[in-house]
């Protein structure tokens, strides 16, 4: 099966020379999750903008379900819906013509049903009739998304959703979202909460200083970048680490009271028997011990700070 959306040799660098998004090549397929993770400034709106048709780029191409961004910009455009990170809506008009306003928009006839269904499923039905201008923010962001849907696309780009908006709607949001994707809808977020990629995502990307620098299936990124931590929690407290436990690599927590040891659960050997031996001989002895995973906001640091 072709991609839901092909992206060759994409490029773009602004008349400043300043080059926003280096030569990027990606496909994400249809029913797909994708999140696209990184600092800001790093290229993020910048190649989402490129791919829904808003900013021109320097080089290479775009297609949505084979439809050239440029050459056949309606049709491919048609296919997307976008939840931009600014608020930008008319804010003396009603949630309900707003939303049947941008429906239009795409050249889709008027589908009332579908409108109640997209309102009552983001909590808004009861703000049907409420200008935009008496909403909060949280509201606000669910009408942007209702926009979004408004025209039945094949794809939604969620460019940071969850900004700055209440826990509730995040969960609202979330559950949309796997209904779309059991509806084989396309999704594309970029998030601050990392926490959210690795609930939702099927695949992550990571982008830093406009470069694409990982594209993996999730759950074999934290397979193979997924370090695991023993955390020893010591009968006393240590001021600092004995020097003859240097290659341990250890670091001290809870004010000395614990020892963290950081290890790789796929390699051969992970050294725990020998740093409990050398623990042994410093005389340090502990009282319990756990074992934790590393998150993915711990990879995603980690590839950025290695990138940079």
């Amino acid at each position: 099966m072709p991609p839901m959306i092909s992206v060759k040799n994409l490029s773009k660098t602004y008349k400043s020379g300043f080059q926003a998004l280096k030569v990027t090549n990606l496909d994400i397929d249809k029913g797909e999750i994708f999140a696209l993770l990184g600092p800001n400034g790093a290229g993020k709106t910048t190649m989402i903008s490129i791919i829904c048709g808003i900013v021109t780029p320097s080089s290479g191409s775009v297609t949505v379900d084979g439809h050239n961004i440029i050459t056949d910009y309606r049709a491919a455009r048609s296919m997307i819906g976008l939840v931009p990170q600014e608020l930008t809506a008319d804010m003396f008009e009603t949630v309900w013509s707003t939303v049947t306003f941008s429906r239009g928009l795409f050249g889709k006839w008027p589908n009332p049903a579908h409108i109640e269904k997209l309102l009552k499923d983001l909590a808004l039905w009861d703000k049907k009739d409420s200008k935009l201008m008496t909403l909060s923010g949280g509201m606000k962001r669910r009408v942007m998304i209702a926009k979004a849907l408004s025209h039945e696309p094949s794809v939604l780009f969620l460019d940071e959703p969850t900004a700055g908006v209440d826990v509730e709607l995040r969960k609202d949001m979330w559950q949309l979202v796997r209904n779309l994707r059991d509806s084989a809808v396309t999704v594309i977020l970029t998030t601050h909460y990392i926490q959210e990629a690795e609930d939702m995502a099927d695949r992550i990307g990571v982008i830093n200083n406009g470069e694409l620098i990982l594209v993996e299936d999730k759950d074999e990124l934290m397979h193979k970048l997924g370090k695991k931590q023993l955390t020893l929690e010591l009968h006393e407290a240590l001021n600092e680490i004995p020097a003859e436990l240097a290659e341990h690599h250890l670091m001290r927590a809870n004010d000395g009271a614990e020892l963290i040891y950081t290890y790789d659960s796929q390699a051969p050997r992970t050294g725990i028997t020998g740093l409990l031996t050398d623990l042994a001989q410093a005389g340090i002895t502990f009282k319990d011990l756990d074992t934790t995973q590393r998150s993915l906001e711990d990879i995603f640091v980690d590839l950025v700070r290695r990138d940079g």
